[in-house]
């Protein structure tokens, strides 16, 4: 299985790269036409929800920064 890669922009969408599919919560795929690149929405104002068109422009402030998540419960 090749890797996805799943950036999340500062100010903006999660960029999601690589081979990938996404389903809605009964599990039927969204049509994606190929793509292998795509932005996903995070703000919740896109009129294309789940993907992201840009509405978040001026909506969305956080400046996306790598840290590491406390350990994992058991």
């Amino acid at each position: 299985m090749s890797t996805t890669k799943i950036t999340v922009n500062s100010n903006g969408s999660l960029k999601v790269e690589g081979d990938f599919v996404i389903v809605d919560p009964q599990g039927n795929e969204y049509g994606l036409q190929g793509r292998t690149t795509l932005g996903l929405c995070r703000c919740g104002l896109s009129k294309n929800k789940p993907f992201c068109d840009g509405a978040h422009n001026g909506h969305l402030d956080h400046q996306a920064v790598a840290f590491d998540l406390p350990p994992k419960k058991v």
